[in-house]
């Protein structure tokens, strides 16, 4: 009986697999939460649409016209020459990319356009305008 109680002692590990459970949990909990809390921080007052489309955010990349004519694409302020450099980069080789370009309601129609002409140049498989829903 000495035996036994001496070879086993005192356990002095910690054990770490509940703390990689909740380390996951919390992972994926941010990784849900990420897209609303994005997409909440527009700064573009949109126009609003009875029909609306949804797209996934997958294959998405977003251009914001802001009232002041600035343009962010994926949320980094970009100067308009720099448009084609920094789409070019993000659809790289991958032609089935959507750019949705959300401008807000008093940016004149011809800035999207040109941001649209860009895109298309580059290959864009698909452009869209983000509108707000109205019920």
């Amino acid at each position: 009986m000495k035996n036994r109680m001496q070879t086993r002692g005192i356990m002095g590990e910690i054990n770490m697999v509940p703390f990689i459970d909740i380390t996951l949990i919390l992972l994926i909990i941010f990784m849900v939460m990420t897209p609303f809390i994005v997409q909440s921080q527009i700064s573009v007052d949109l126009p609003s649409s009875t029909a609306v489309n949804t797209i996934t955010e997958d294959n998405v990349i977003r251009v914001e016209i802001t009232k002041k004519g600035q343009i962010k694409v994926m949320d980094k302020e970009i100067p308009l020459s720099g448009l084609q450099e920094e789409l070019t980069l993000l659809l790289g080789r991958a032609h089935e990319k959507t750019i949705l370009v959300q401008a807000d309601k008093e940016v004149p129609v011809q800035q999207v356009v040109t941001v649209f002409d860009t895109a298309k140049k580059l290959g864009a498989a698909k452009l869209g305008i983000g509108v707000v829903e109205t019920r």
